[in-house]
This record gives C-alpha cells, sequence and structure tokens, in this order.
C-alpha cells in the first residue's frame, strides 16, 4: 500500500475508528507523541481497574495477583520485539534501562566508549558521570542528520581504536526523527568484541523491529510513547550472553542471575496497576499491526510536510525520502524565532508542538500518532502558515 494512498483515501472509517479508541485530546492538538502518547481508552480502562482492584487489598492484590501476569508480559512484549521473554526486564522508562546497561557494563580505567554528540541528552551525562568517577573515556563521534548512512557508519568506525569497549547507538534521534543504520552499527560493534547499547525509544512499537536481527546487547525504550502502554512503563532487552556480567543498577532484593535482577521491582514499592495496561496495549498494537502503524506514520509525517512546504522559509531537518522516516520530523521557519511559533500555535491556535535546540538545529518537533486524523494536520498547517505571517511582518 502507497503512502501517497494512505495520504488520501486509505480506509479513513478505519482510522476514525481508530481515534474514537483514544480519549479526546484536549485543549490541546497533540502533536508531541514523541514524548508521551495517550493510551488507548481499553488501556486507561484496564488501568483504572486494577487500581481499584489494589485498593481493596493491597498488598495482597498487588504483589500476589496482579504480579502474577508480569511472565505472561514478558512473553507478549518478546514476540513483538522477537527475543527472548528471560531477556527481557521491566522498568520505568528507556532512561532507567539505558542506564541499567550504561553503568552496569564491567568498564576499567582507560577503556574507550564512544558517545555520539546526537544522543540523548542524560545518557551522554551518564557516560561522563563514568569517565569522571571512574576514568573511562568518552569518545565522541560527530555527524550531520542528514548525512547518509554511509557516511554515519564511517564516522563511527574513525572513532574506535583497540580501548574501545562499548558502544551508545540512538536508534532515531528524538530531536530531529532520523533513524540511523542501527543494525549496521551494531554489526561494527560485534565485529570489535564492544558492547553495543541501542536506545530504542523512539523506534519501539512505531516501526517493526527485530532485537534478533537488529544484533545489538542491549536495548531499552519506553512502553508509554508508540505502543500506548500507561505513562511508567520501559522495557530493558539484554542479550542472554550478557545478563551475567551485567551490574544491576540496584541492589536486588532477592539476587538472581538471571534478567530479574533488572526488573522493577528491586526500586522498592511500585504501582502494579501501571504494568496492568501493558497487555491491552500489545494487543491494541498487535490488531493494527507495526508495519500498519509505520506506514500511516510515515504518511502523516509526508502529508504535512507537503502541505507545509507552501510557506515561505520552510525548511525540514529530516529525511524525508526512504522507509526509515515515521512520526518525527523537525522543521524551522527562515527569519523566525521557533520559540515564537510554538508559543503562539499553543496559545492562540491551540496546537501543541515541541521546541528543540541543539548545536546548529533549532525547530519544532511534530509528531503525530496513530489517531491524528488528516483534518487535524491541516489545520495545524493552516495555524502555521498564519504565525509565520505574522512572525515575519
Amino acid at each position: 500500500m502507497s503512502d501517497r494512498r494512505l495520504a488520501h483515501d486509505d480506509d479513513d472509517k478505519y482510522w476514525e475508528s481508530v481515534r474514537a479508541r483514544y480519549p479526546a485530546q484536549q485543549p490541546l492538538l497533540n502533536l508531541n507523541n514523541a514524548a508521551v502518547s495517550p493510551p488507548p481508552l481499553e488501556v486507561e480502562q484496564r488501568t483504572v481497574e486494577a487500581l481499584r482492584f489494589i485498593s481493596a487489598n493491597p498488598d495482597v492484590n498487588m504483589w500476589s495477583k496482579l504480579d502474577a501476569d508480569l511472565p505472561a508480559i514478558k512473553q507478549q512484549l518478546a514476540a513483538v520485539a522477537d527475543c527472548d521473554p528471560d531477556e527481557i526486564a521491566l522498568n520505568r522508562n528507556t532512561t532507567e534501562g539505558l542506564c541499567t546497561a550504561i553503568f552496569g557494563l564491567p568498564l576499567s580505567r582507560g577503556d574507550e566508549v564512544v558517545v555520539c554528540e546526537w544522543d540523548y541528552p542524560s545518557m551522554r551525562a551518564a557516560w561522563r558521570q563514568r569517565e569522571q568517577r571512574e576514568g573511562i573515556r568518552v569518545v565522541p563521534v560527530d555527524f550531520d542528520p542528514m548525512d547518509s548512512d554511509e557516511a554515519i557508519v564511517a564516522a563511527y568506525a574513525r572513532a574506535l581504536t583497540p580501548r574501545t569497549k562499548a558502544m551508545q547507538i540512538t536508534h532515531m534521534l528524538h530531536w530531529t526523527g532520523r533513524l540511523l543504520p542501527a543494525q549496521r552499527l551494531c554489526a561494527l560493534a560485534r565485529e570489535h568484541g564492544i558492547a553495543s547499547v541501542v536506545d530504542g525509544a523512539q523506534t519501539f512499537a512505531q516501526m517493526p523491529l527485530s532485537f534478533r536481527e537488529l544484533g545489538c546487547d542491549y536495548f531499552a525504550t519506553s512502553l508509554h510513547k508508540w505502543l500506548g502502554a500507561p505513562v511508567g512503563n520501559g522495557m530493558l532487552i539484554v542479550a542472554r550472553e550478557r545478563i551475567g556480567s551485567t551490574w544491576p543498577l540496584l541492589g536486588p532484593f532477592d539476587p538472581s542471575p538471571g534478567v530479574d535482577k533488572f526488573d522493577h521491582w528491586n526500586l522498592g514499592t511500585y504501582n502494579s496497576a501501571l504494568q496492568a495496561g501493558i497487555a491491552p496495549a500489545i494487543a491494541f498494537h498487535r490488531e493494527m499491526g507495526a508495519a500498519r502503524i509505520h506506514a500511516r506514520l510515515r504518511a502523516l509525517t509526508r502529508h504535512w510536510v507537503g502541505m507545509a512546504r507552501r510557506i515561505p522559509g520552510f525548511r525540514l531537518h529530516t529525511p524525508i525520502d526512504g522507509d526509515g522516516l515515521g512520526a518525527l520530523s523537525l522543521f524551522s521557519i527562515d527569519g523566525t524565532d521557533a520559540r515564537r511559533i510554538e508559543r503562539e500555535l499553543r496559545e492562540t491556535h491551540r496546537i501543541h508542538t515541541k521546541y528543540r535546540e541543539v548545536r546548529q538545529l533549532r525547530g519544532l518537533r511534530v509528531s503525530p500518532h496513530v489517531y491524528t486524523t488528516l483534518p487535524d494536520l491541516q489545520r495545524f498547517v493552516d495555524a502555521l502558515e498564519e504565525v509565520a505571517a505574522g512572525a515575519r511582518a
């Protein structure tokens, strides 16, 4: 099914039915789903029911009953991610999962870690903390997000030395939506005996993904972005051969040589009702299918960008051609302050986008979701055109 058909006549009734299964986004049109997405109504209902169930007998209903479903939830997640259930740890978000890998990898003074200038700021800070405390060396790698895959792989390859022990890889840059050649980068790491840590916050459930095909050692993601689970759900996948040598982020309550030592229950008391919403989120996602979701999101991005190109000075900072495009994109308008545009879109037109500033880039990130409609995007572009005209006046 082509993007053209998706953007114009792809069973509109089907996507209307999808929207009907989400809570209304009010008072703002939500175009920042890359930060956190609303859960479908059935997920919200299941979570609320679980919270009430807990309240009736907290100690028994939480630990003995709701948590009894966690092994089955891991099996369902494993089917989506193409890994083994006993390689999955449940936690709160991507940051927690990545920090488990970053601080858990056994490294010695003088060992080098390759970290990209475009990686998520708190992940770069975590590696820098190890550098300051333990004497490892963080080696920066740089490229332009509009570069080719070949140029990006070459940039990482140039950063490797005999002392390189780990490589941080962001699957999709949260700044611009650029999909990096993560599979090729993981293969590069493997060829040199280097551990690969993949930030999958923006790719899991947004597009088809296989942990096995990716070939990384660690993969962390948030389940409250594109999967639609309740806020506060994350997943860390650790390749079986890495589990034993990786330290847990916190001392486990019940020491185990398995992946359980990375699970969220080692944090202390947590809210089991949030995990109860994962299974219905998976069911909803599988009903649509990852390929169809990705095609829809790619088409929505191309649809609004195609309309926005009529605006004088419109500049896109995301490669729009190719299958790697998803819901995320970053744009700016020459001669205008993106922060002013963000503010006026929100205050005057009740539309929520996200200002992003990193290095030489300043712009607005736009990220629709499957519940976003073409009229929503028309409303956004019309408002953007009006705001941009006012900013130039």
